[in-house]
């Protein structure tokens, strides 16, 4: 498992660099034709730092996730979506890898922070049709990208920092800190902080091409970020996007 960093290829370490000259075939997931231009960023990034002919790519088409379950169905549709995901991960290891091969799955941001990719090889281990030794290269996420392109830090002097979930957000702001990093928000769940004294810093393709930046009091800043949010949507088909949430001293 190779952590590729938020999207640009020189944000790869020197470590991921030797990895992927090291390997020979690279496994990656299809995810359709709106989200073709994430394949064709993993292709960017070997054409520009392994030779050309020294590798093959295997695609595979990425199962589809129930995205509509909710509450108490949200952990078994993921676990089923898993599943599905490591029978396909399972047969590409299978029948594409040679016996002296060695090859590669390779990772947005890092693979330790909100990747199941991990889980998936675990879970293929313990199903005992396929054996195979694997290690783990970290990568640059898009959390650190978004804070150094914001030109700020994660935490504050002495203070704690939490990283969660937009569908965790929506449920309250985290007891206990002030900077909290948010991930996986398909709902904005930030504009139910509006009314309150927080600065937001917020990043969507971050470190590719399409990257847009934006941030500032959240009262003033919420309206921009939807609107950037909808029309990159629109214009992409999809959108991946990260923010900081930072409360200042006394907000309740």
């Amino acid at each position: 498992m190779i952590g590729i960093g938020a999207g640009d290829p020189d944000q790869l370490t020197l470590q991921a660099v030797r990895a992927l000259r090291g390997t020979d075939v690279f496994f990656v997931l299809d995810k359709g034709e709106v989200k073709a231009d994430l394949v064709r960023l993993r292709r960017d990034m070997l054409e520009t730092h392994i030779p050309e002919g020294t590798y093959r790519v295997v695609e595979a088409r990425d199962p589809e996730r129930d995205r509509s379950a909710g509450g108490t169905a949200y952990s078994p549709a993921v676990g089923d979506w898993r599943s599905a995901r490591a029978g396909i991960y399972e047969r590409l290891i299978a029948e594409e890898l040679g016996e002296d091969e060695s090859g590669a799955f390779l990772v947005w941001g890092d693979p330790a922070l909100y990747d199941s990719t991990l889980g998936i090889l675990e879970e293929i281990l313990e199903r005992g049709a396929v054996a195979f030794e694997y290690d783990v290269v970290p990568g640059i996420s898009s959390v650190s990208s978004l804070v150094a392109r914001h030109r700020t830090g994660l935490n504050r002097v002495a203070r704690p920092v939490q990283i969660t979930t937009g569908r965790r957000l929506a449920e309250g702001f985290p007891e206990g800190v002030d900077d909290v990093v948010v991930m996986l928000d398909a709902h904005q769940a930030f504009r139910q902080y509006a009314d309150q004294d927080i600065d937001i810093y917020w990043g969507a393709y971050i470190g590719t091409p399409d990257e847009i930046l934006a941030s500032g009091p959240i009262a003033e800043a919420a309206p921009r970020i939807e609107r950037l949010r909808a029309e990159a949507r629109e214009r992409k088909g999809w959108i991946m996007d990260t923010y900081l949430l930072r409360r200042n001293p006394g907000d309740g």
